[in-house]
């Protein structure tokens, strides 16, 4: 499977490369919403999941997420906004526009896990496993 991680911060990117790539994975890492389109455009294979920063230069992840969502190619990518930002108003705004599912940061390894296991990215058993 095949995730692409969307953040502005270097270090957060290896955050979840790093988790994802635990979960099984192959990760894609982009800067900002505009480099997602083209990584994405450019990928010999289709993305399952996309893990998006809300505050990115050149591209938010709000303008990314109904940039995918206007685009029939991407129907099938489930789109995870991992944001700080928390307040409700964002949340509801991210998941009207075609996110599936909002993690706020700080987040740990498992509650990123469960939320790919809520889009049916994951199987459960792998949870328990400890992976």
């Amino acid at each position: 499977m095949y995730a692409i991680v969307i953040d502005d911060s270097s270090a957060m990117r290896m955050i979840l490369k790093r988790i994802v790539t635990n979960l099984g994975f192959e990760a894609t890492l982009a800067e900002h919403g505009r480099d997602a389109l083209d990584k994405m455009d450019a990928a010999d294979h289709r993305f399952d999941v996309a893990l998006i920063d809300w505050t990115m230069p050149e591209m938010d992840g709000l303008e990314f997420i109904r940039a995918v969502r206007g685009d029939p190619r991407y129907d099938d990518v489930a789109l995870m906004m991992v944001s700080a930002e928390s307040e409700q108003s964002k949340v509801v705004r991210a998941l009207a526009a075609g996110a599936h599912e909002y993690l706020i940061k700080p987040f740990t390894p498992d509650a990123v896990a469960e939320k790919l296991e809520l889009l049916g990215l994951l199987d459960p058993e792998r949870l328990t496993a400890g992976v």
